[in-house]
């Protein structure tokens, strides 16, 4: 029962979702609306009546006519073909979900697709509900339309979407998720002890999941106007493939966090619980890169992709007394496997063709499998070494540590990888 005396908070070419310098304006609203038959509300049909911590009914993944899904949803090995919408900003498996405080992942009950797990309360007259709908055959939008927060309080309201969309296209199961935010007022409610909302997913394993920057902390208000890993404000796009999280594989590699200010400078951290595991990171393509390790354990070996040129690559190391890269002498061959001799915080590849050099608006990317030497969370960056074709120079990545400045404001991307046996 709620407390009402609580505090008020990699070796292979994959495609990417990121378009280097496109931001969408604060003002710009992402949500879906407004399709053929979504109604006067322009989200669909209202998914529960209003209430507090409360769920709707279970719904089938064909309860819209010739709605994709077939096969339903593969989630971490397990297949759904029903889910629940809970009130509190998520979607459930299995049971419906009343907590309305967001307990941090991973969890080891009720797996859960969660847009804002926060503790969302329609009940007054000013609150807005919680729609479904389908905009077309392999598309379902759950909208969390102006929603208010406990006790019954509409000073401030919250608007976002949970959008699932069907891609059997690419196997059985297969499915993209998008977390869609607009105008983010609150983050807590009054009974939750000012710990503030939560987005991401969760197994239910105790093993895997996935959490959006800024979840439980204040940073969360920043949702709908922060950096993604799509390069669009408020809006997060993730590929789940086979059940398994982005970075588990070289075709469904982890995606960075980009500031469009900086578009060559991509962020990742990550959870590293397996070092004989490769982790799969995915920018767009520059003539090199820089591997810099700003926290975590240290880089162990490293995969480049194949079929770039002649294949091969040049490898730089950092000389830490002079503070300069320096050409250590080695070729990389892309497809090989390249133990370092002891474990490193930082490497370049150079080598990438400039004739050859892609569009970074082009979606085909440079995908790479690190692996390192400990477990621990590791928070780095890739940085793009590029070429000015004006003045016929090398522009060198940016300085180890600029995106700790550049990110210091804001919560990390935190992923947890799947332990094989």
């Amino acid at each position: 029962m709620k407390s009402k005396i609580g505090t008020f908070f990699t070796s292979a070419i994959a495609s990417a979702i990121i378009i280097a310098g496109t931001c969408q304006t604060a003002n710009a609203s992402v949500l879906l609306k407004d399709w053929a038959n979504a109604g006067e509300s322009g989200f669909g049909q209202i998914a529960m009546a209003k209430n507090d911590d409360n769920s709707s009914r279970e719904f089938s993944f064909d309860e819209f006519q010739d709605l994709g899904f077939d096969s339903g949803v593969n989630f971490f090995g397990q297949t759904y073909n029903s889910y629940y919408i809970n009130n509190n900003g998520n979607v459930t498996f299995d049971s419906p979900l009343s907590s309305f405080t967001p307990n941090a992942f991973p969890q080891t009950n009720v797996p859960m697709i969660a847009p804002f797990w926060g503790d969302v309360d329609t009940r007054c007259d000013e609150c807005g509900n919680v729609y479904l709908g389908s905009p077309d055959e392999n598309t379902l939008v759950v909208t969390w339309d102006s929603v208010g927060k406990f006790a019954s309080n509409a000073e401030q309201t919250n608007s976002f979407q949970l959008v699932l969309i069907d891609r059997t296209d690419t196997g059985a199961g297969n499915f993209d998720v998008e977390f869609r935010y607009d105008n983010i007022e609150w983050i807590s409610g009054e009974a939750s002890d000012g710990i503030p909302a939560q987005a991401g997913y969760d197994a239910g394993d105790g093993v895997n999941f996935f959490t959006v920057p800024g979840s439980r902390t204040a940073s969360v208000a920043n949702l709908d106007t922060a950096p993604s890993n799509t390069g669009t404000n408020g809006l997060w796009r993730f590929a789940i493939r086979d059940g398994e999280l982005p970075g588990s594989t070289p075709d469904n590699p982890l995606l960075p966090t980009i500031d469009p200010n900086n578009p060559s400078d991509y962020n990742f951290e990550f959870e590293v619980i397996d070092p004989d595991e490769f982790i799969f990171i995915d920018p767009l393509v520059a003539i090199g890169y820089d591997y810099i390790v700003n926290s975590g354990p240290n880089l162990a070996a490293v995969i480049l992709p194949a079929g770039f040129d002649d294949n091969l690559f040049d490898l730089w190391l950092w000389d830490e007394l002079l503070m300069d890269w320096f050409d250590a002498g080695i070729e990389l061959t892309g497809g090989v496997e390249y133990v370092f001799d002891s474990p490193v915080n930082r490497f370049r590849v150079l080598g990438i063709d400039v004739a050859t050099m892609l569009d970074p608006n082009d979606f085909t990317a440079f995908v790479t499998g690190l692996r390192f030497d400990s477990v621990g969370t590791i928070n780095m960056n890739q940085n793009a070494v590029v070429f000015d074709t004006d003045d016929d120079d090398i522009v060198p990545a940016s300085a180890p540590g600029t995106a700790i400045l550049v990110f210091g404001m804001l919560a990390f991307l935190f992923i947890r990888k799947r332990k094989y046996a």
